[in-house]
């Protein structure tokens, strides 16, 4: 088995804003794994509020290249195991690597993973669509450019309510907020009761990963279901999370792959949580492994790849929040 790594910029249709920054560009790492013929394909992007780059992650990947390559007999379960101690410092390398792994397995089975996995995709959750901040004015644009049943609203101002307030004159779409750590426990526990009668349907991670008091306390007292996602990052965080969130929001790269992130889910699943699963601007190939999930899902984001200018690869496509598989085994994704 060989390893090839590929660095990307990808550029976006538009700036992309949330509460803590701004972006135009997106860099992202392809790792490629492959056997004779077949190869399969990974993804992690950069991302500085986890202090990842694309040369970090290849850095990383390339330190224990000859480890990655020895042997390709393993399960992805196995592989997993094997690899999680040398990249357990960097989870979107380990992610990256992960997804291409489970990938090739699956097409050396001559199966999409979710067959692979027993998966019954016929209940599928739809995809929201991601609305970053910016004025109303454009917001508004936004939503008109691409008419989506799901929005997801990048929110952490002072205007919040306003700006739900003006985009709810404009679609009777469903609403779902990410306040992105912004906001405090009062706060959180007043705009809940003005957002729920706006048509939203959750909020997601609306105040400081580590302010486990707070969450409790607005766990208990919200009148909207509260999403984790920076308090959730890896396995252990479930347990923690219990109790302090209604669900769980998984990112691929944070909890190091499709391998990971399946016990997690099964995990909240088992603790009586929601289940989603979320995306970062990535390209097809990050969404398509995502897309072999969705049978765990209650919810899902996963509009990464469609944010982008052009895209580096196919794989599943979104029509309308619905998504539907290629017609590849594995994750189904090929590079342009």
């Amino acid at each position: 088995m060989e390893i090839i790594l590929r660095p990307y910029e990808l550029k976006l249709k538009h700036t992309f804003t949330i509460s803590r920054e701004s972006i135009d560009v997106q860099p992202t790492i392809i790792v490629e794994l492959k056997e004779g013929k077949l190869s399969g394909f990974g993804e992690a992007t950069s991302n500085p509020y986890y202090n990842k780059t694309v040369p970090v992650m290849m850095n990383d990947l390339n330190a224990v290249k000859n480890i990655i390559e020895e042997d390709s007999s393993l399960t992805p379960e196995e592989f997993w195991a094997k690899m999680h101690p040398h990249l357990k410092h960097d989870m979107f390398a380990l992610c990256a690597l992960d997804l291409a792994y489970n990938d090739l397995y699956a097409r050396k089975k001559g199966k999409k993973l979710y067959d692979l996995w027993g998966y019954d995709i016929s209940n599928n959750p739809m995809t929201d669509y991601t609305i970053g901040i910016a004025s109303v004015e454009k917001m508004v644009e936004k939503m008109k450019e691409l008419p989506w049943p799901i929005y997801k609203i990048k929110l952490g101002t002072k205007e919040d309510i306003k700006i739900v307030t003006e985009l709810r004159k404009h679609t009777n779409a469903i609403f779902r907020i990410d306040a992105n750590c912004g906001w405090e426990v009062e706060e959180t526990i007043n705009n809940a009761k003005a957002l729920k009668a706006l048509g939203v349907e959750f909020l997601e991670q609306p105040m400081k990963a580590d302010a486990w008091d707070d969450h409790k306390e607005v766990y208990q007292k919200s009148v909207l279901p509260i999403i984790a996602d920076e308090s959730c990052q890896v396995e252990a965080d479930v347990a923690k999370c219990h109790n302090h969130f209604h669900g769980i929001n998984v990112k691929l790269v944070k909890c190091g792959g499709l391998t990971s992130a399946r016990r997690m889910l099964n995990e909240a699943k088992e603790l009586g949580m929601k289940r989603m699963v979320g995306c970062m601007t990535e390209s097809s190939v990050g969404i398509s492994a995502i897309a072999h999930l969705l049978p765990l899902l209650n919810y899902v984001d996963m509009d990464g790849a469609i944010l982008l200018k052009e895209d580096i690869a196919t794989g599943v496509t979104l029509k309308n929040g619905v998504v539907s598989y290629s017609s590849g085994n594995g994750t189904g994704v090929s590079l342009i």
